[in-house]
């Protein structure tokens, strides 16, 4: 009968004949019509099952997607191997035959031409000398541990980069760095399911003085406190956390800090993050507008990614570009997109009349929702600018005029010069259609106006027809391109 209690449920595993075939095992008993015992996984591409955990209306698991799930023979799983192993299977081992056929070009007659490495036996021999090894790739192999730290240590002392995607590891501990790989730079973990940070119990490691890059994107962290038990890593500089599940980022406090890491710690070394100057977050689940000004408190972070997050997505309700950058008082890279000082600028002022066109009457709850803005009107120097409505009717109007370039851009139109015109700030984006209709003539069009933003890859839509030019905080010498419904 066959043995499958080395399998058990939650267990990340891999094909025994494809190590890029990953998965999670969630089932090992019977399947109704069929003999033995069967393990259900879970593979983490869509396609890579033949369907979603139930078989012939039996339902035993229920799959991330309707044909990523398989039941298979315990034999052709693998539960993988130590970090170590790798390494020797990886740089120790001779090529094969299929790996140097896989070594080719493509002629101009579209042939195979194969490839002649220039110093083979040289490079492998260098290689598989471990002492000298500075930099490894050992992804998809499968690594499921660690090993001996000692024996790590000793056979990589000088590992500088080190390549772990697409393995089995669940969970990360970062004890790791200290007792295997001390003085190791970078470190890529990405796709490998890790939900669970287990910190040091040391506060003075010397490991952690050498960590620049931490890569853990596509994995499946959902809480900032995990990440928070990164705080020891005093020389990390970069912090890749692209396709997770969070929801929220906070600044933690140094209580928090020693909670966390169950540990009396220094003042020194209660300031968490001291060198991060790249936090890349983008493709998760962030919706709140405190997550966006605690960043702000990370002494050193200029580059930012929050792309395919709700709260930067103006189309699910998020926060447009300018408004980002304003408040964001640091930061010099916003999804990838450098911030000019004069973006800046316009995206400060142009954030500043926004808040004031809807400001509330309670300084306090202006200051919880808004920040900087007191700062930027007193740094800007600008003037309340709100329509003051008393007895005798309307006392100030609410603008100046503000110079806007109109660039037509219907395709049925064809080219058209642009137009720069001087309009009240209080113009509607309906009363700029109707206008735009008059200045190109295009009677018979329906129009949608887009908002053309300097370093947003994107122009943003003016879909509300009520809102005024101050309403969505456009400034002076804004571009709006006039479009047409498809």
């Amino acid at each position: 009968m066959e043995q499958s209690s080395s399998f058990t449920l939650g267990q990340r595993v891999h094909s025994s004949t494809d190590p890029r075939r990953v998965g999670t095992v969630k089932y090992v008993g019977d399947v109704e019509g069929h003999l033995g015992t069967w393990v259900g996984v879970d593979w983490d591409r869509e396609g890579d099952g033949k369907h979603d955990g139930s078989i012939n209306g039996v339902r035993y698991f229920q799959a991330r997607f309707q044909n990523s799930a398989s039941f298979v023979r315990a034999h052709n799983l693998s539960p993988g191997i130590s970090l170590l192993e790798a390494l020797k299977l990886r740089y120790q081992s001779h090529s094969t035959k299929q790996d140097e056929d896989e070594m080719y070009v493509l002629s101009a007659s579209n042939k195979r031409v194969s490839v002649q490495l220039l110093g083979k036996d040289k490079i492998q021999d260098k290689l598989s000398r471990f002492e000298e090894l500075k930099s490894a790739s050992i992804s998809y192999l499968g690594v499921t541990t660690p090993g001996g730290p000692d024996e790590i240590r000793a056979a990589v002392p000088n590992l500088m980069e080190l390549d772990l995607t697409g393995n089995l590891i669940l969970d990360w501990k970062v004890e790791i760095l200290e007792h295997s790989l001390p003085v190791i730079e970078e470190l890529h973990l990405m796709g490998n399911n890790i939900s669970t940070i287990k910190p040091t119990s040391s506060s003075n490691v010397r490991g952690f003085d050498s960590l620049q890059l931490l890569n853990l994107e596509d994995n499946c962290l959902a809480e900032w406190n995990e990440i928070l038990k990164l705080s020891q890593l005093k020389s990390l500089e970069q912090l890749y956390l692209n396709k997770n599940k969070f929801t929220c980022i906070f600044y933690p406090d140094k209580n928090m800090i020693q909670e966390l890491l169950n540990h009396e710690s220094s003042e020194e070394s209660c300031l968490p993050f001291q060198n991060l100057r790249c936090l890349l977050l983008g493709s998760n689940k962030i919706s709140d507008l405190a997550s966006i000004d605690s960043l702000n408190s990370f002494p050193k972070l200029i580059d930012i990614r929050l792309s395919d997050n709700p709260i930067a997505d103006p189309g699910r309700g998020g926060l447009p570009r300018f408004v980002l950058i304003a408040r964001l008082a640091k930061v010099e890279m916003l999804n990838g997109s450098e911030i000019s000082a004069r973006e800046r600028k316009e995206s400060e002022i142009r954030y500043v009349r926004l808040v004031m066109s809807k400001l509330l009457d309670n300084p306090e709850e202006i200051k919880q929702l808004h920040p900087r803005f007191v700062e930027l009107k007193n740094f800007y120097g600008i003037e309340d600018e709100r329509p003051l409505v008393g007895a005798a009717g309307p006392q100030k109007m609410a603008s100046g005029l503000l110079s806007i370039t109109l660039k037509c851009v219907a395709l049925s139109v064809g080219e058209k010069l642009p137009l720069t015109k001087k309009l009240p700030a209080t113009t509607t984006v309906g009363k700029l259609k109707a206008l735009c209709e008059s200045f190109f003539k295009l009677k018979s069009l329906k129009l949608k106006l887009f908002l053309q933003e300097e370093g947003s890859p994107l122009p943003m839509l003016l879909d509300d027809e009520m809102a005024s030019l101050m309403d969505i905080g456009i400034g002076n010498e804004s571009t709006i391109l006039v479009d047409e419904e498809s």
